[in-house]
């Protein structure tokens, strides 16, 4: 199960980052679609001067978007695979967006095609689930309220996982829950050793589902673990939770929360 890793994102650590016209939220799947969705969550932004845009940070999900404003149900809807590294948006009108953030492992099961074909370009809902989409979309669109809405989104996710045929647990699914117990901090060696498999299977078997490397997404949980000890102040030192968090030392640390971040860390623990 996936419960216990809930990654962070960059409003939750950042909340200067909160003001009139940049509003981030997020709201807590029922639990029976707990260990699926990691989190609704819903993005207002005003493109106002001073607003300093929304970062996106990697997090090993896979995400469904759904543009509040659109015209038409028809292109409002649209997957975003996994990101492997920090992106700031700037937008130039008003956005208003709802966002289904789906753990990489359970995707498949949802979308109905591997996450390896999200990473590229993003995927309209219309072509995954036809006319299907256009009419949930269309609920979505039309809700009186945030409580509206996640029921709508929950009905149509349980239909779906109640629909699906139960089959084994895949090799992806398995280390995953490695990479989550260990918090990332595994050698992609010592990940093949638990799942019984050669390296080279197990880099096969992520690049065909999820379209990246299984260090690559022992980095990203990795980083998320570090976000959540950062968030909670539960350690005595950074470099103690570099070390903590199988960092080499500061500078791969620094190195690592440049990339997936986008900002030097001291801006995250300074208090200003």
């Amino acid at each position: 199960m996936t419960r216990f890793y809930r990654p962070l994102h960059a409003p939750q650590l950042q909340p200067k980052l909160h003001r009139p016209s940049h509003s981030f939220r997020e709201f807590a799947p029922s639990h029976r679609l707990a260990s699926h969705v990691a989190t609704y969550w819903t993005v207002d932004f005003q493109p106002v001067p001073g607003n300093q845009g929304h970062r996106v940070i990697p997090d090993g999900c896979v995400d469904i978007i759904v543009d509040l404003l659109a015209s038409s149900s028809r292109q409002a809807a649209y997957v975003v695979g996994l990101t492997t590294q920090v992106e700031v948006l700037h937008f130039a009108k008003a956005r208003s967006v709802w966002g289904i953030r789906l753990y990489s492992e359970s995707a498949r099961t949802i979308l109905k095609s591997p996450i390896s074909e999200f990473t590229a370009n993003r995927v309209f809902m219309e072509e995954l689930w036809g006319q299907e989409a256009l009419d949930w979309v269309e609920k979505l669109l039309t809700a009186k309220s945030i409580p509206d809405r996640i029921d709508v989104v929950e009905q149509q996710l349980g239909q779906m996982l109640a629909g699906a045929e139960a089959s084994a647990p895949t090799l992806v699914y398995q280390s995953m829950q490695y990479i989550y117990d260990y918090k990332g901090n595994l050698s992609v060696t010592d990940l093949a050793d638990k799942v019984n498999f050669s390296e080279r299977h197990l880099r096969r078997a992520f690049e065909r589902e999820l379209g990246l490397s299984p260090k690559e997404m022992l980095g990203i949980v990795r980083f998320q673990s570090v976000l959540e000890e950062l968030y909670s102040g539960n350690y005595s030192s950074l470099t103690d939770l570099a070390l903590q968090h199988g960092y080499y030392d500061q500078s791969h640390f620094a190195g690592a929360f440049m990339r997936y971040y986008g900002l030097p860390l001291k801006r995250l623990t300074r208090q200003e």
